[in-house]
């Protein structure tokens, strides 16, 4: 059963930004709604906090939680690699 996908604002805000990046994030959370844990994206467990990712892809960051409970996965940030863990 597939995950559903919430994005909040700011990282929708960010996408906005960078047009050039949406067809590849969108289609990447696509990925990840059907397994959260893919082994073929470039994803990172965050330390110190559970059930917390990053999805790389080029010179961004995209973090995420899965929420199993709810089936859901919440994209909440977004931003270069420098800046993303700031």
């Amino acid at each position: 059963m597939p995950y559903n996908i919430e994005y909040h604002k700011d990282f929708i805000k960010f996408l906005k930004k960078h047009q050039d990046m949406q067809a590849k994030v969108f289609e990447s959370f696509e990925t990840i709604a059907q397994n959260p844990y893919e082994a073929k994206l470039d994803i990172k467990k965050l330390q110190g906090k559970a059930n917390h990712y990053c999805l790389r892809i080029s010179k961004y960051r995209f973090l995420y939680e899965v929420l199993e409970n709810e089936i859901l996965i919440y994209a909440y940030k977004a931003d270069s690699r420098g800046d993303i863990y700031k």
